[in-house]
């Protein structure tokens, strides 16, 4: 709960920043050792991290801007802050594009790629919501229960108030979204089958969510929030990644 974690003169270590680079590194050494133990090229595993981090970056930017243009209509000024702002569905679909390209730029398997490394990007998931509770953003409605939280000197979060810490709730789902995947993973038969449940699994839980998180200016869409409305097309995606993946051979043991 508290993000300016250290001082070194001007320079400041921030906990979401840094709860998100540990994320991404533990991804790719994650995804790294993966790929070596199957028998994968690990230097394409380096050139996906750079572009599904750039793109998916980038995308979970902008759908941040279009979920509060009412706002950036209001003060342009809010476009110069590239820091601050991010849409995890954004950073999903833009980093599955980003590793779609990659694949069809280096000719490799896409959904043998995407199975190794979307377990990893739950993994990811997990220490950037440890981020987002040290910072006080994706916070939660306000409660009485006895798991409640009160932020003290948050930037996003209303100061003062006993909220449920969905940032943590969300984290711990992460985490266990990462080992289910990654059991799953030793025990699929086809490619993209892994890729299809971590589509499922994240959409289910995240609809779920929607309903306990108080930050409601990512906006609506009709009666449901922006991240509920595109969690149906992302289920409905995974599904059919997985009604597609059973048309594939099996995979061979290694």
């Amino acid at each position: 709960m508290k993000n300016d974690l250290l001082s070194i003169g001007g320079f400041t270590i921030h906990g979401y920043g840094l709860m998100i680079g540990i994320g991404f590194l533990a991804a790719y050494l994650f995804s790294d050792y993966r790929a070596r133990k199957k028998g994968l090229d690990a230097d394409h595993v380096f050139g996906l991290a750079i572009w599904v981090i750039v793109i998916g970056l980038a995308s979970a930017k902008l759908l941040y801007y279009i979920t509060t243009i009412d706002e950036i209509i209001k003060n342009p000024r809010l476009l110069l802050d590239v820091a601050n702002g991010f849409v995890v569905y954004g950073g999903i679909i833009g980093g599955i594009l980003g590793g779609y390209a990659y694949c069809r730029k280096y000719k490799l398997r896409f959904l043998k790629y995407a199975d190794l490394i979307l377990p990893a990007v739950a993994l990811a998931q997990g220490f950037g919501r440890i981020g987002c509770f040290l910072a006080g953003c994706c916070y939660g409605i306000e409660t009485d229960g006895v798991f409640a939280v009160v932020f003290r000197d948050s930037a996003y979060a209303p100061n003062g108030v006993r909220l449920l810490p969905t940032q943590l709730l969300s984290s711990g789902l992460n985490f266990l979204h990462f080992f289910v995947l990654l059991w799953l993973s030793g025990r699929v038969k086809r490619d993209g089958q892994v890729a299809g449940m971590y589509l499922v699994f994240y959409s289910l839980g995240r609809f779920v969510m929607e309903f306990f998180r108080g930050d409601l200016i990512r906006g609506n869409v009709g009666s449901l929030t922006t991240s509920q409305f595109i969690s149906l097309f992302a289920a409905a995606a995974g599904v059919y990644v997985l009604a597609r993946s059973r048309k594939l051979p099996e995979i061979a043991d290694d």
